[in-house]
């Protein structure tokens, strides 16, 4: 994959991408180049079931601070056509990310606001520093934060989405873990230490199995009772039968580790 990059950064180590945001004197405010860019990005990861994991995170002092002031300002006059088709890409790149069949950790400090919490709350797990602040205030200049709103809204439930959405309170980081928002919280210079306590859990576990696990989490909350008993139980059996689950089974009998585990530590020699 191409690293040419104008707004965000892209490196792979072994098995692990790190996506990084790019734009540290805008706080990485976010725009059309970045989705555009973004997006692809994410789709050529997706498809390279070698990587295991995928760090977001961001360069400077702050992750994201929202929409950057001169795309709103081209967005201000706009035709509805035009407002619709720019929308769109932003909806499209918040799906790309939830939908990644990687898991995708979110490395977030200093100001992240608006579509940077969006971000945020597409990735699986979110690592925030002490210093980080959460907001989502559209509606302070009449807007609302539509594209993110299924992410969010996931995270925080209904109760506190809506109220964070009225109000456009701005959350510490203690606040945010309490309301569920982020999953943990370290102090700046542990920052990248937990990332990668975090990188060392998930890529001792099948690779299948933790894209299966996020489509669990994604699928089961809107499914009726009656539907969720078939499905979870085609779920499991289909990977009790798959060539990942056979070798998971019989390294835990045998008492060995299983093969992904040397093949992930190949990639990363």
């Amino acid at each position: 994959m191409s690293n040419n990059f104008e707004t965000i950064t892209y490196q792979r180590e072994g098995s692990v991408a790190r996506i990084y945001l790019n734009r540290p004197e805008l706080h990485n405010a976010f725009n059309d180049i970045m989705i555009a860019e973004l997006t692809p990005l994410l789709e050529g990861v997706a498809a390279d079931r070698s990587l295991r994991v995928v760090v977001l995170g961001a360069n400077g002092r702050s992750f994201c601070a929202g929409a950057d002031l001169n795309w709103m300002k081209r967005q201000k006059d706009y035709s509805f056509e035009q407002n619709k088709e720019d929308a769109s890409a932003l909806a499209d790149l918040m799906y790309r990310l939830f939908t990644m069949p990687q898991p995708v950790i979110g490395r977030v400090q200093g100001a992240t606001i608006g579509g940077g919490t969006g971000l945020a709350s597409a990735c699986d797990i979110v690592i925030a520093s002490t210093r980080a602040r959460f907001s989502l205030s559209e509606v302070k200049i009449g807007l609302v934060p539509a594209c993110i709103s299924p992410y969010v809204i996931r995270r925080l439930g209904p109760g506190l989405a809506g109220e964070y959405f009225l109000t456009g309170e701005r959350l510490t980081a203690s606040k945010a873990l309490a309301a569920g928002l982020i999953n943990e919280v370290v102090e700046e210079t542990e920052l990248d230490a937990s990332v990668e306590r975090r990188i060392e859990q998930l890529i001792t576990s099948g690779p299948e199995a933790l894209n299966v696990s996020k489509e669990l989490v994604r699928n089961v909350p809107g499914m009726s009772f009656d539907a969720v008993k078939d499905y979870t139980a085609e779920v499991i059996a289909r990977l009790r039968i798959s060539d990942e689950g056979q070798e998971g089974m019989n390294a835990f009998f045998e008492k060995r580790k299983p093969g992904w585990c040397s093949k992930t530590a190949e990639g990363d020699q």
